[in-house]
């Protein structure tokens, strides 16, 4: 890891590299107009990631997906980020495995030495791994499929948080997979009444619902929403929750 740079009582960056897709960054600070909270956020380049200040939606998109599914059961989830929705998917005791795939090596440094809160709670679980390699890649590939111990083997739920929404895309290269071809490649590799949950920073979008429902039986958009208390008033973000037909 870099050296961190200077730090104060109310700021700290914890983590700064540079990766192929931009400098990335892991902070902490305290907000004083809210009780001195403790905060760590992650920043790409000059865009926002996430911040441990939200993290409802996050939560959301496990929620959704594994409420609605009997056990036991397998789930990948793309981009470990803080690990909240990692985190939420554990929570379901009828969830036997959860594999954590994620580009950056940084952001699983993060976890595997503590410098994220959740990092000691996911690295030591036994149902989690975390597992460095391309979502993307992997769900475009499905006789490889996600899993490196278990080449070409399915999961129960498929839960996706790393672009801002299928229109804001981390990386342009993404963009193959929101659509009918790509998304087809990932219901492959699910079973049968498998769900695949993403997570969206824009407003439900027609026309990616569209594409979801020329993949998947079940298809809708749920709007979540949770205080914003920089703003002094409600955010919203989308999770899109598609289901496999059943044999």
């Amino acid at each position: 890891m870099v050296a961190p740079r200077p730090k104060s009582r109310f700021f700290e960056e914890l983590d700064f590299q540079s990766t192929p897709i931009g400098d990335l960054s892991l902070r902490r600070r305290r907000v004083a107009a809210l009780d001195d909270l403790e905060v760590f956020e992650v920043a790409l380049g000059e865009g926002f990631l996430m911040s441990s200040m939200f993290h409802e939606v996050e939560v959301a998109l496990a929620d959704l997906a594994l409420d609605a599914l009997p056990g036991p059961l397998d789930v990948v989830v793309g981009g470990l980020g803080l690990g909240y929705t990692a985190q939420a998917a554990l929570r379901h005791e009828h969830v036997r495995s959860v594999v954590v795939i994620e580009a950056l090596a940084a952001v699983i440094g993060w976890h595997q030495c503590g410098l994220v809160p959740l990092g000691p709670e996911l690295s030591s679980s036994p149902r989690c791994r975390l597992v460095q390699a391309d979502f993307f890649a992997l769900a475009g590939t499905p006789d490889l499929g996600f899993d490196p111990e278990a080449p070409g083997s399915k999961f129960h739920a498929a839960l996706l948080d790393i672009d801002h929404s299928p229109r804001n895309l981390l990386d342009p290269r993404n963009a193959t997979f929101y659509r009918p071809e790509g998304l087809q490649h990932l219901a492959a590799q699910l079973h049968p009444g498998g769900i695949f949950s993403l997570w969206s920073d824009d407003p439900p979008d027609a026309d990616f619902l569209s594409a979801l429902q020329s993949v998947f039986t079940s298809v809708r958009a749920e709007v979540v929403s949770f205080d914003n208390p920089i703003l002094e008033r409600k955010s919203s973000s989308t999770v899109y929750l598609a289901t496999k037909s059943q044999p």
